[in-house]
């Protein structure tokens, strides 16, 4: 005879969670990401939550970024844009791993800083699951301690916007000093890695079109503290093609590093050098 064994309500939590992320790190390529148990964190890893209270840690953050770019494009980055660009990771990571389970799943973790971490050599991050989400109240989750339940859409995006701020919002305050950026500006970027993780894994998934139509319902116009809306439009092509496309609200500062190579989302790429690069 076969038994199933059933994992326990107080574990079934962080079992779903780890499975979608998981999940996100088979289809996201550039999701750089391992799940690990509590008790199996590596040693050389750093965590959000310590980047945020402790300024050693973060200028070692800063000077890791600092170091990629170095060894990538042979580059030696000012301070302030190795600081936007290692924040422009961070918050891509956690766009995906929020915004890819609520797409998948209707799912919202709540991943405390705690739970995120990274390693400054490789640049690789490391996530334990955690007990507390949000869903819909049909979720068969629903009923398990740490779940917060809703019966509406827009409440469940909303606790996707806040489970994001909230977790990142103390690392903006600690790099933005570093970064030289003012709060519109990190929020900004909040807001473009929120709407480009969900973007990204749509294109993963064969789905570009859905996923545009889902990041622009998280974000449909400026919704505090995030200061601009998702704002996709299209662009055709000479084959009569559309592709889809938008500007980013806060700047990555990609540009800084390749100026002639600025991100297809940048303000300086012009419609036209958007178009080649889509339809090349």
């Amino acid at each position: 005879m076969t038994v199933a064994l059933k994992t326990p309500p107080a574990g079934a939590v962080a079992h779903a969670l780890g499975g979608v992320y998981r999940k996100l790190a088979d289809l996201c390529e550039t999701l750089d990401v391992r799940v690990v148990e509590p008790g199996d964190e590596s040693r050389t890893t750093v965590t959000a939550a310590r980047l945020a209270s402790d300024r050693t840690a973060l200028d070692a953050f800063v000077d890791a970024e600092a170091a990629r770019i170095h060894a990538r494009y042979a580059v030696a980055a000012r301070l302030d844009v190795a600081a936007s660009r290692a924040l422009h990771d961070y918050a891509w990571t956690l766009g995906v791993l929020l915004g890819g389970a609520w797409y998948l799943e209707r799912r919202v973790p709540r991943i405390r800083p705690a739970d995120l971490r990274l390693d400054l050599a490789t640049g690789a991050y490391e996530i334990t699951p955690g007990t507390a989400l949000a869903c819909l109240a049909d979720d068969p989750l629903a009923s398990l301690p740490g779940v917060l339940t809703t019966s509406q859409e827009e409440l469940l995006r909303a606790e996707l916007r806040m489970a994001m701020a909230d977790h990142i919002r103390p690392l903006l305050a600690a790099i933005g000093p570093l970064a030289r950026r003012g709060t519109r500006s990190l929020w900004g970027m909040v807001a473009d890695d929120l709407v480009s993780g969900i973007w990204y894994l749509g294109r993963m998934l064969g789905q570009e079109s859905a996923a545009v139509r889902a990041a622009t319902e998280v974000l449909p116009i400026a919704v505090p503290p995030y200061p601009g809306g998702a704002d996709f439009r299209y662009l055709t092509g000479d084959d009569g093609r559309r592709h889809a496309t938008r500007t980013r609200t806060g700047c990555c500062m990609f540009y800084a590093i390749r100026p002639t190579e600025a991100c297809v989302t940048c303000p300086r790429t012009g419609d036209a050098e958007r178009l080649r690069r889509l339809q090349s």
